[in-house]
């Protein structure tokens, strides 16, 4: 299993680009909506660290109660399927089922901690040819 992003939820998220890239000095990877979960991500990366955030706005979603800025961490694992066996043998909690977003090749599922923290889990799909 290797350690992916944490996916934080923001109130504007042209203006949180602009803090972690300008203020902070992440450098931008990528943007795109997510229609079906009406939502809206962007990726910042760290250039020293390799480490990444995840900037996540939600459509329809006014304000943000302390607290709920942490959305989920994720993580790549080889076998999504054989992991989720492993946890549930474990107690953990699976919060989604694995499916696939639509125009992606990934397989993703959220198991919940102890704390009811998200984790995102991310099979990517294997390279043709």
């Amino acid at each position: 299993m290797r350690f992916l992003h944490t996916s934080l939820t923001v109130r504007d998220l042209t203006e949180s680009l602009a803090f972690y890239t300008e203020v902070l000095g992440l450098e931008f990877e990528r943007r795109r909506p997510i229609p079906e979960n009406h939502a809206e991500i962007a990726f910042v990366r760290d250039p020293l660290s390799g480490a990444r955030v995840e900037l996540t706005w939600w459509e329809g979603k006014s304000s943000i109660d302390a607290g709920e800025q942490l959305d989920h961490l994720a993580f790549e694992v080889p076998d999504l399927d054989a992991f989720l066996r492993t946890v549930r043998a474990k107690g953990v909690r699976v919060a989604k089922e694995p499916y696939r977003l639509a125009g992606g090749s990934s397989r993703i599922a959220f198991i919940l901690d102890p704390n009811d923290v998200w984790i995102e889990l991310i099979e990517r799909a294997a390279p043709v040819g």
